[in-house]
């Protein structure tokens, strides 16, 4: 198959943690070709979705992890298969794209599916199921998150469209800065916040589960670094093996058929202490420290699922 990756710049990533590149090396291991772009390389000319592309060839030497072709231009409804993979933020530029790939429906197969992917932002999709979450509030307006941390004593703040951990607070009963937080994200941007009751059991590990197709495939626990309330990589988690619990698997027998029907083949839900906090649908992470440490080659368990689906269609 011919097969486009939408991403950053490939020639920047870790290629022990990502999980675009794991999933371009495995494409390339079954005989597809591989062609990357960036989301600035998108566009619509004249009812036709192009990208400026290049076909790459990609190898384990990280500096040197990628052999690139000259760019050319590629209307989209030629290739098979577009992954979407650019990181968040989940802002209007992403937007922007899913529109213009949904245009490619019924002629290319994009994963995850863009219309989904557009509406269903990673902190916004668990509020379909307030029985697997945390008390949760999402809100503009100061009183209102006031009121919500005066029930709840101890909470999480962050951004709705964040990502990687960044703009991640927790607040303490006794903390005095919601104000000015408040006041530092106001002036960021007009975006509403989501505030989360504080979870204890974080320090013992956020376990990422991967689901391929609405199937759990496994997990990684990620302990906050000493002193952190955060569990991201990005931010100094440690992965560490685990094995998922049953209440893990009920979560995923609840949202995983509804994952499958919505395209999204590639999904990490994160869970804390038994309770659903995200599900990530834009760009998740997490395939390549399962398979280090499972040996379970996440990658060709979606490659399978997607080429099910191309032959299927």
């Amino acid at each position: 198959m011919l097969v486009a990756f939408q991403m950053d710049p490939i020639e920047a990533v870790n290629i022990a943690a990502d999980s675009s590149f794991r999933l371009a090396e495995e494409a390339q291991a079954r005989g597809h070709e591989v062609l990357v772009y960036t989301p600035e390389d998108l566009f619509y000319r004249e009812d036709r979705v192009m990208a400026r592309v290049r076909s790459v060839t990609v190898r384990r030497v990280q500096g040197d992890h990628v052999i690139a072709g000259e760019a050319r231009i590629v209307d989209l409804a030629e290739v098979d298969v577009i992954w979407l993979r650019q990181d968040p933020p989940f802002d209007m530029g992403y937007i922007t794209t899913t529109h213009l790939l949904d245009r490619l429906r019924g002629t290319t197969l994009v994963v995850n599916d863009p219309f989904w992917v557009r509406n269903s932002p990673e902190k916004l999709l668990v509020l379909d199921y307030p029985d697997l979450t945390p008390p949760t509030m999402v809100a503009r307006n100061l009183e209102m998150l006031k009121a919500f941390k005066a029930d709840h004593g101890d909470v999480i703040l962050k951004p709705l469209y964040g990502n990687g951990g960044a703009g991640v607070f927790r607040l303490t009963p006794e903390d005095r800065n919601l104000n000015s937080l408040y006041e530092l994200f106001a002036g960021i941007n007009r975006e509403p916040l989501i505030m989360q009751k504080f979870l204890p059991d974080v320090s013992a590990g956020d376990k990422r589960v991967i689901l391929v197709d609405g199937e759990p495939v496994g997990g990684i626990n990620r302990v906050p670094a000493e002193g952190e309330t955060r569990s991201n990589m990005h931010v100094g988690g440690r992965p560490e093996a685990t094995r998922l619990t049953e209440r893990e698997r009920e979560i995923c027998a609840i949202i995983g058929p509804r994952l499958k029907e919505m395209g999204q083949i590639f999904v990490g839900i994160d869970v804390i202490g038994g309770w659903l906090t995200e599900i990530n649908v834009t760009s998740p992470t997490g395939i390549q420290e399962l398979e280090r440490f499972d040996g379970i080659n996440i990658a060709a368990k979606i490659w399978a699922a997607v080429e099910g689906r191309v032959a299927a269609a």
